[in-house]
């Protein structure tokens, strides 16, 4: 990875980083509304939050980061689907959104203020530990810009907001989509959508 790319990349992250945080400061009163699927608005500003979160405790020195095992952003999330348990990524989501205490628009910020920094100041080539194996942190930080993005234009949506995605974290997330869009061989129905041919079919995903 380029210099320039991983200094892309993490802008990318600084910039999701920063929409989400701001995004939470707009809920208001609206934290017990209907979020994502059987999630409310704080379930998923718990769960979102952990694309921050994960970064800081991968790249822990107690983690003992493991040799590179897992070579791109595409390969974790394929290896991530297949140990999937939707009942305990609701359950995390939940359990995040309690650890944000009585005031998550406070918290989430504290986060982002912290994690931010953190992120800038490593390199590519640092190595983090995640639960489908060892990682270099140039290949691991697309997956949480993606995971941010994504939430966040969730959390929009929700609050009937226009989720209007920071230029440079939209471009990561993008380039990541279509890298998935490839390995799972989605690459036409996404392309004949996105060119308003026509719908895409139900239960699309290129996860």
């Amino acid at each position: 990875m380029s210099a320039d790319t991983w200094t892309a990349s993490q802008e990318a992250f600084a910039e999701a980083a920063r929409w989400f945080a701001e995004t939470v400061a707009a809920v208001g009163e609206r934290w017990e509304d209907a979020g994502l699927g059987e999630w409310t608005v704080r379930h998923l500003v718990g769960h979102t939050s952990r694309a921050m979160l994960t970064v800081e405790s991968y790249l822990d020195p107690g983690a003992g980061a493991a040799d590179e095992q897992v070579e791109s952003a595409v390969e974790y999330f394929r290896l991530s689907m297949t140990l999937a348990d939707p009942a305990a990524i609701a359950q995390r989501g939940r359990a995040a959104a309690v650890s944000l205490g009585e005031d998550p628009v406070a918290a989430v910020a504290e986060i982002a203020e912290r994690v931010v920094p953190l992120v800038s100041g490593r390199a590519a080539d640092d190595a983090v530990t995640t639960p489908v194996g060892g990682m270099r942190l140039g290949d691991y930080l697309p997956t949480r810009t993606f995971e941010l993005v994504v939430h966040t234009s969730d959390l929009a949506t929700a609050l009937g907001l226009v989720a209007e995605v920071p230029p440079t974290a939209a471009g990561e997330a993008l380039h990541l989509l279509a890298d998935l869009a490839l390995a799972s061989h989605q690459s036409a129905p996404l392309l004949l959508t996105a060119t308003g041919r026509g719908p895409l079919p139900e239960g699309f995903t290129v996860l």
